[in-house]
């Protein structure tokens, strides 16, 4: 059920905002988030509509429509919000310590069962789809290209890594490995893969 603003809040009904308002509430828009994020884990970029979209959240189509004009605007904008967040660059104090605890994070956020869907299929879909691919570019390449700089400027500044080298061999070498498993592989990982992968790239950091 939707109030007088054309928008609705999941499990509540009967309640009418004053006449005339024209507030986006911040929960209905969490909630068309998250709906977002479950009906591409669901049906996919191409099955979904703004319909299911709605559906899931307990919300009606105008309370959608009123945020974002098509499905297209809709994940643009929630794939440009997770490049904006980021990810901080860790300060372990050693280089083999920093990529060690990327790998973790990395590798708990890529094994979501949300985003282990969500991201193979946009992934297909930006192939097709120009606008997609320019902000899965800025969601997965630069939010990780300032981490893999920041660990390598560290790692310089002590001494661990000799300076000006290739940070974008650095990002390939970093990076690649989990992404590999995630979209290609898409098997379990063993336990102490991030120990062993941050060792490995260490090693291969330090021979640029």
């Amino acid at each position: 059920m939707t109030n007088g603003t054309g928008e609705g809040k999941p499990g509540e009904r009967g309640r009418r905002a004053p006449a005339g308002a024209a507030v986006l509430r911040e929960d209905v828009t969490e909630a068309i988030r998250t709906a977002v994020f479950e009906e591409l884990a669901a049906v996919g970029y191409a099955r979904m509509s703004i319909e299911g979209i709605a559906r899931r959240a307990g919300v009606g189509k105008t309370a959608v429509y009123r945020r974002w004009r098509s499905k297209l605007h809709l994940v643009l904008d929630l794939v440009s919000a997770v490049a904006v967040q980021g990810l901080p660059t860790p300060d372990t104090g050693t280089l083999e310590g920093d990529l060690r605890l990327l790998y973790e994070v990395t590798s708990r956020a890529l094994r979501h069962p949300v985003v282990s869907q969500v991201v193979p299929d946009l992934l297909a879909e930006a192939a097709r789809t120009p606008d997609i691919e320019a902000a899965l570019q800025k969601a997965l390449r630069e939010g990780q290209h300032g981490v893999a700089s920041g660990i390598v400027a560290q790692a310089a500044a002590r001494g661990e890594l000799r300076e000006g080298l290739d940070t974008e061999l650095a990002l390939d070498l970093m990076s690649g490995p989990l992404y590999w498993r995630a979209v290609v592989v898409r098997g379990p990982q063993p336990r102490d893969y991030p120990d062993r992968l941050a060792a490995a790239t260490a090693a291969g950091l330090r021979a640029l």
